[in-house]
């Protein structure tokens, strides 16, 4: 499924990019280029095996709802960019048109020459993820960032990513009196996780829950995924599910494949690679933290939903006994919200 552009490419005879570049249209050959919006996830399997009781589908239709602009075959914008290949690697053409359809042509020009291609969709309408370092291909990076405007976020937290944004990496050398088609793919470069909570008539005054083990920062041209020493947390955003049942959904960059070793070592070989930290508040006023540990990876484009419940202190305990748990009752926040991971 996916977005397809068609777009000619004007290519000359000519050893330098300039703002006029008449005289290489006027000698030029055409060469098209197809972009393809790929959106290779595990939602609908993930949703159709977590969510199966009659109350569950209810939270499931819900989630697929909340996530339509995340997990979608649609770019609203797509940020193109040419790069030298020399030892610079300095931005030589660069355009930023709004699709805002599944399909669209347009044309540009570039003299013929070797190219590193890279292209990143949906970046608009997203207020946490921004493309940085651009000038450059081996500086480009998509990195997360609070919104300017808000007070909100304090440092080391942020909100969920707003839109699904895709990336593609494409070495294109342009031969002269060749016609040639350009095939980019853009995949999905961040994800989504969920948690689903049965209250079990439980009452409380107040709930908040984070997603944390995350990357930070993804390098464009080496498709690379980067993260802080200290993970962030991703507030996640509460679904109104319609019936008692709560849902809690982040969309954020891919965990790490594995733990690192000092990680590993300090667990005895075992290591969580992402977490939910979720506090409740009591009717006494006193919190209650749980920390929900997962030691599968989460990965681009990837879907994970999480199941448990309430107990009597508003602590949560998972179904999948994979999922490691550690309640601190009475819990203080002293100013950290950090997560050991």
């Amino acid at each position: 499924m996916g977005l397809l552009l068609s777009a000619c490419w004007l290519m000359a005879g000519c050893s330098t990019i300039d703002d006029d570049l008449s005289n290489c249209e006027e000698e030029g050959k055409q060469f098209k280029t197809d972009y393809q919006l790929k959106l290779v996830t595990n939602m609908t399997t993930e949703l159709k095996t977590q969510l199966t009781t009659i109350t569950e589908l209810s939270v499931a239709g819900a989630l697929e709802t909340h996530l339509k602009n995340i997990f979608t075959d649609f770019a609203h914008d797509v940020d193109l960019s040419f790069y030298d290949t020399d030892s610079e690697r300095e931005r030589l053409k660069h355009d930023t048109p709004i699709m805002n359809a599944n399909q669209k042509s347009y044309t540009l020009t570039l003299p013929m020459r070797q190219y590193l291609h890279l292209a990143v969709a949906n970046l608009l309408e997203n207020d946490v993820v921004e493309l940085a370092g651009d000038e450059y291909s081996h500086t480009s990076v998509l990195r997360q960032t609070a919104p300017t405007a808000s007070d909100e976020y304090s440092a080391g937290i942020l909100p969920s990513h707003t839109t699904g944004v895709f990336t593609a990496r494409q070495p294109m050398e342009v031969l002269e009196n060749v016609d040639q088609t350009f095939n980019v793919h853009l995949y999905m470069a961040n994800s989504a996780t969920t948690l689903v909570l049965d209250p079990k008539g439980h009452s409380f005054t107040d709930m908040k829950v984070y997603a944390t083990g995350f990357a930070n920062t993804f390098l464009v041209s080496d498709s690379v995924y980067t993260f802080t020493e200290s993970p962030i947390l991703i507030e996640t955003e509460k679904v109104a599910t319609g019936n008692d049942l709560l849902c809690f959904c982040s969309v954020n960059f891919p965990s790490r494949d594995a733990a690192p070793a000092a990680a590993r070592r300090r667990a005895g070989e075992s290591a969580a690679l992402w977490q939910f930290k979720v506090y409740v508040t009591m009717a006494d006023g006193k919190v209650t933290e749980t920390v929900l540990s997962v030691d599968e990876p989460l990965k681009a484009g990837d879907l994970r939903i999480i199941k448990g419940e309430l107990d009597d202190d508003g602590a949560v305990r998972p179904y999948d006994s994979t999922v490691g748990v550690s309640v601190t009752l009475d819990w203080e926040d002293g100013g950290e919200y950090n997560p050991s991971l």
